[in-house]
């Protein structure tokens, strides 16, 4: 075992560019983080010292810190269940429904049947605040479900606490999970958004915040630290993804900063094994908003904390950063983009960080990481733990 600790963040929807296969997914051209570059004035000195703008173009950088490097995606789809999984060593074919044109009236009257609540909204919303305080009366006086898509593959379903109780709001998205599993309406999430506060003041309930994920039937590279002994730590959504039965512990957060917090809290804890941590705010809040300038100052605020946490590595840990996927806010649409993720491999130990080649799927992270823990072989990718010197 080279290292005892892994933290692997992942910057959730930060592509480096167009993946050799983005003209299928409507992607050509688009570049998360290059554009965002180009588009603004960008201050992050403290990611670019590991290599992160590096890996825009691949370009050489002698004073590097950090090895760095992209990696291809090869599962279908570029939605963050398929980044995910692959990340963990899965080949998946599925392919998961959006709805950016509103939902099929057929499957909205079986959601009205199956909760015995009317439906309101249908339709994409950026922000899920705007949305609750555009409908959340017209939701309280009538006891309506509030039913809308980030653009992504899921459907959200907000509904006020004192109306439907979070319990019950609850319930309901296990059944429309449920509903939703046939292949005409199959999502990748359901996602339970409950909300409080009064009128022009509605805000959600973040920590209530709960995701029904399609789990992957297949072995994962959390369940092969499970089984082995080992610690599985997920912040974030992590466990909203995986089952939650391989998590150890589950930290839910509420934005990018409750989670960099939570992260350097678990840095100060003796354990072996993973700690994974999604910062989502990037793809939830500033991707399908197409919001560049907010982009732009939360890759900055994290930039702030990046010392923070490679201080607190100890000898034997590895911090790895990467992404699931793209979402480019310069780009046409509110969609996920299809692109190539940037890996980038931190240790004190290193004696020689610099470029590596071009990873040829997301699974080698998870072939590297089960490499470490001497586990059994991942579905997909290649260990490249030899190369970290």
């Amino acid at each position: 075992m080279k290292f005892k600790r892994v933290f692997l963040m992942i910057l959730d929807s930060l592509g480096v560019g167009e993946a050799e296969d983005s003209i299928k997914y409507d992607s050509k051209g688009a570049n998360t983080l290059g554009h965002i570059v180009e588009k603004t004035d960008l201050f992050i000195p403290n990611l670019a010292k590991i290599g992160l703008l590096n890996t825009i173009n691949m370009d050489e950088n002698k004073d590097v810190d950090a090895y760095y490097t992209i990696a291809r995606p090869t599962n279908i789809g570029k939605d963050s269940l398929n980044g995910h999984y692959e990340i963990m060593g899965v080949s998946s074919e599925a392919v998961f429904k959006t709805f950016n044109e509103g939902f099929p009236n057929e499957l909205l009257n079986d959601i009205e049947k199956i909760t015995g609540r009317k439906v309101i909204g249908n339709k994409i919303a950026g922000s899920s605040n705007e949305i609750i305080n555009e409908l959340g009366d017209l939701e309280k006086s009538y006891g309506s479900l509030i039913v809308y898509t980030s653009a992504d593959s899921d459907i959200q379903i907000a509904a006020h606490e004192d109306v439907i109780p979070i319990s019950t709001l609850y319930t309901y998205c296990e059944k429309i999970r449920e509903l939703t599993l046939r292949d005409e309406y199959k999502v990748a999430r359901i996602i339970a958004r409950p909300f409080t506060g009064k009128t022009g003041h509605y805000r959600l309930i973040s920590s209530a915040r709960k995701d029904y994920s399609i789990k992957v039937t297949e072995r994962t590279l959390l369940n092969e630290l499970n089984e082995n002994k080992y610690n599985v730590i997920g912040i974030g959504k992590i466990s909203d993804i995986f089952d939650e039965k391989v998590v150890n512990k589950t930290i839910k957060v509420s934005n990018n900063q409750e989670a960099v917090n939570k992260l350097l809290t678990i840095m100060d804890k003796k354990f072996t094994g993973i700690c994974m941590v999604n910062l989502d705010d990037f793809d939830s809040i500033y991707g399908h908003n197409r919001d560049v300038e907010g982009y732009k100052r939360a890759l900055e605020e994290l930039d702030v904390e990046i010392p923070i946490i490679l201080n607190k590595l100890e000898l034997d840990d590895l911090l790895i950063i990467t992404a699931d996927h793209g979402n480019d806010p310069t780009y046409p649409g509110n969609y996920h983009t299809r692109e190539n993720v940037p890996v980038i491999f931190y240790s004190n130990k290193f004696v020689k960080p610099r470029k590596l080649s071009q990873l040829s799927s997301l699974g080698s992270i998870g072939a590297t990481i089960a490499d470490n823990f001497e586990l059994s072989k991942t579905e997909i990718g290649l260990s490249i733990l030899e190369e970290l010197e």
